[in-house]
Formats: structure tokens, sequence, C-alpha cells
């Protein structure tokens, strides 16, 4: 079985950060949709896509680095049996002269069991595949996942609407997208990957959210550059703003200038620890072009504007 940290490059004393970094690093380089000339890339990223979520999930990993369960996921070892002597599981003596060893019924049943596990036969024509169905065979290997993109509107993302994606299947399902998606996050689908002998492998789903017109995403916050009126800005005034959940009223105070930035608190994206960023609004005053009435009062003005505003640069 391979190795879960082997496949992904990390040592056994990784971090959760490092296990995530190398396995967004090897799904970069090995997914199918760029590596679409190359089988082999694709099964290792099915491969590291199968260590990732073991070396995920803390109980797994525990379990793998105590032995207990292989680089698969499953039982390290096949044998059941407990060292007690009357417990289930356990070998007890019994009456018949090839003794009752727990299972319940005709001691020939043991017999298949090792016939299933050894090869052996009893003298009933078992082979390897005879007794509980061939208890101890190397699992069977799932389907491969089948890869989808997504491309998501910036404001369904930020208010985390539901996505319909359409599966190889035919079929459409809605997603729920998760707090804190961001471009390159993927969502596993369970049993929507191609059929294989042990199961049916998994959907995998990368998103791509679309760029804005005039919103932009820093962090979990949403920026915008918000043009106002010159007698807005100078005598201040309650105008409307968009926002990702619809148009707001904002107070703009007298006395603003282009590059003063107002917050409307809880309007970003949802972090993934449960907060949500704010949107961060940039006023920008617009001056009207070709109006003689304001050119004559900024020369009569300009000789009382003795201030330099350029002053704490040095200039």
């Amino acid at each position: 079985m391979a190795d879960p940290y082997a496949t992904l490059g990390v040592p056994r004393t990784a971090s959760e950060a490092d296990i995530k970094k190398a396995y967004r690093k090897l799904a970069k380089e090995l997914h199918p949709d760029r590596n679409k000339d190359n089988p082999k890339a694709s099964e290792r990223f099915s491969q590291a896509t199968n260590a990732y979520d073991l070396l995920n999930d803390k109980d797994k990993r525990a379990r793998f680095d105590r032995g207990e369960i292989d680089g698969e996921g499953n039982p390290a070892s096949p044998f059941g049996f407990g060292s007690g002597g009357g417990g289930q599981g356990g070998f007890k003596p019994g009456s018949g002269g090839g003794g009752d060893f727990g299972f319940g019924g005709d001691p020939s049943d043991v017999n298949d069991l090792f016939e299933g596990l050894f090869g052996g036969s009893s003298g009933r024509g078992g082979g390897f595949a005879s007794g509980f169905g061939g208890f101890g065979r190397k699992p069977q290997p799932k389907g491969a996942n089948i890869a989808y993109k997504l491309t998501v509107p910036f404001v369904d993302a930020a208010t985390l609407a539901p996505q319909r994606i359409a599966l190889a299947d035919g079929k459409t399902i809605d997603l729920k997208l998760p707090a804190g998606v961001e471009n390159g996050t993927q969502m596993r689908l369970g049993g929507k990957g191609q059929a294989g002998p042990g199961g049916t492998g998994d959907g995998i789903v990368t998103i791509t959210i679309q760029p804005h017109r005039f919103f932009n995403r820093v962090g979990d916050d949403v920026r915008i550059d918000l043009p106002i009126s010159l007698s807005e800005a100078v005598l201040g005034a309650s105008v409307r703003v968009p926002t990702v959940e619809g148009a707001v009223m904002l107070t703009v105070p007298a006395g603003s200038t282009s590059g003063k930035t107002l917050r409307l608190r809880g309007r970003g994206f949802h972090g993934k620890g449960g907060t949500r960023g704010d949107q961060l609004v940039t006023l920008m005053v617009d001056l009207p072009v070709g109006d003689d009435a304001l050119v004559e009062f900024v020369r009569g003005w300009k000789d009382r504007d003795t201030g330099n505003p350029r002053s704490g640069m040095g200039v």
C-alpha cells in the first residue's frame, strides 16, 4: 500500500499546513485538465487526493501512524481475533473433536476461513476465494475521480448563493458554497466520479470566482471606488452605494475629499471562522467638465487658497 506521506512528499512530522501546501502543489501540477495526454498524471492526482484525504482526517492519520490502517484507510491486519478465551472472536474449546472456535456453528466454517486466508484445502475443494467471501484479499480499487470546473459570479461567492453544476452523467445538482471560498477552492462530491470494481470515485470541483466590474476583493473585504459630485463632497450628502446584497444609503461627511474611505460593516465575504468582511468605500470626487460658473468661482477663490496639499510629501 502506498505511504500517504511519501505520496505527498512530506515527513511524518508534517503539520496540517505543510500537508495542505504539499497537496495543493501536486494538485496544480497533476490536475487532469493540465495533463490531458498523460494518463499517469491523472492516476498520481487521484493518489495524491486519497493521501490528502487520509492525512487531513486527524483520526485516520493517528490510526495510520499507529499502524491500525494502511494507506488506503483499510485495516492493516485482516485477523479480527482476540486473545481472550471466551469472548466473541476468541478461540474457545468446544465439545466436538475439532472444537468450536466461537463462530457459532459447524467447525468446517473454520476450515473455510483458513482456506480463504492461506489457500489451503480441507478436503472440500476450497481455494483462496473460499470461506467468508475471500476474506483477506487486497481491496479492489475505486473508480477514477472526475474533475469539474465551476465559475461563480463575484456576488454569489460573497453571499454564498447556491450554484448549479452539470455532472458527467447528465444530472445536475445544487452546490452549497463553503465559507472562505476563493479562487482554487476545491469541493468533493462523494460518489460522483467513475465506477470501479471497488466503488465509485468522487467528483472534484475547482472554483473560479468571476471578476466584477466595480467590486474588488481584498482578503474577506470588498472594495469599491464611489464617484460623488463636488457639491456632495463639499456639503455632505446621503447617497446610494451598491453592495453585494443590494444598494444601501451611505452618509458622505461634509468636506470629503477623493481617497477618503468609509466602511460598511458585514458587507464582505464570509470567512472560514464564522466572521464576515466589510465593504470599504473609497470616495472619488467627480468634477464637472466645461462648467463656466465653476471655473469663474475657482478663479475668484484661488487667491484665498494658500495651503499646499502636497506639503506632507516634502514638495
